[in-house]
């Protein structure tokens, strides 16, 4: 630094000294941002809601317990039999007091129909789903709620005396496109978590589900082997509107 250079500085530092105005800018300091540490009460917390339910992807093969860590009874795989993603209704969470998710309750695609069960977390990708079936069995009457508001309801044919349609409370496992959109199933079917409680030996174990069919004349009436049927127009609108993981409740 040169000799007239310090005399400027020297003179900017009198004419502050003496209240006059240095040309200097002021830098304000920032306080640190103080960021919440999130906690929880750690345990058990039920999930769900009429407006509001959540579903589990599988993301590695896994395995659920009759309590957190103990008695394993059932292995799932990253896709079910039908190359479809493994999924399951989620009804509770364990939290650790950072929050943290260690285990799901669980519904699972098997028998006996209303089967639960506990999965570790990190086998695990939950997410939520805001829609809603309801069949009611007697009224032959299907009803479909997004975030708790109908906003479809249909005539349907339900399972015969012989092979009753299940009630109970399940959930969306699968969405298959049938080969032959003309045939029995019609253009889709929604696979839900139930099973036929007399048809034992049919192939997969005699899952129900919600599809169309080539008989709209069977609307409205109980004659199926245990599936909910829709005409095919409407099963079309509700098939693009359910995702996997839709709670599905089967009244009387």
């Amino acid at each position: 630094m040169t000799v007239r250079s310090w005399g400027l500085v020297a003179a900017a530092l009198l004419l502050a000294a003496c209240g006059g105005h240095a040309d200097a800018r002021v830098v304000k300091k920032t306080p640190p941002r103080v960021v919440k540490t999130r906690t929880c009460k750690p345990g058990l917390r039920r999930l769900g809601s009429p407006r509001v339910a959540y579903v589990a992807v599988v993301q590695q093969p896994t395995r659920a317990f009759r309590s957190p860590g103990h008695a394993a009874f059932a292995s799932f795989g990253l896709k079910n039999v039908n190359g479809v993603e493994t999924v399951f209704g989620v009804t509770a969470v364990v939290r650790t007091r950072s929050c943290r998710a260690t285990w799901y309750h669980v519904q699972l695609p098997m028998r006996p129909n209303g089967a639960t069960g506990w999965v570790r977390a990190h086998d695990l990708w939950v997410t939520r789903v805001r829609t809603r079936i309801e069949v009611d069995v007697s009224a032959r009457r299907l009803s479909f709620f997004r975030r708790g508001r109908l906003v479809l309801r249909a005539r349907v044919a339900v399972g015969s005396g012989a092979t009753p349609t299940p009630y109970g409370r399940f959930y969306v496992n699968q969405r298959l496109i049938p080969a032959n959109p003309n045939g029995p199933y019609g253009p889709g079917a929604i696979g839900i978590s139930a099973f036929s409680n007399v048809l034992t030996g049919w192939t997969q174990g005699g899952p129900v589900a919600i599809h169309g069919t080539n008989d709209p004349l069977s609307i409205g009436r109980a004659v199926s082997n245990g599936c909910v049927r829709l005409p095919n127009p409407v099963l079309l609108r509700l098939f693009r509107r359910t995702p996997a993981g839709t709670p599905v409740v089967v009244h009387p």
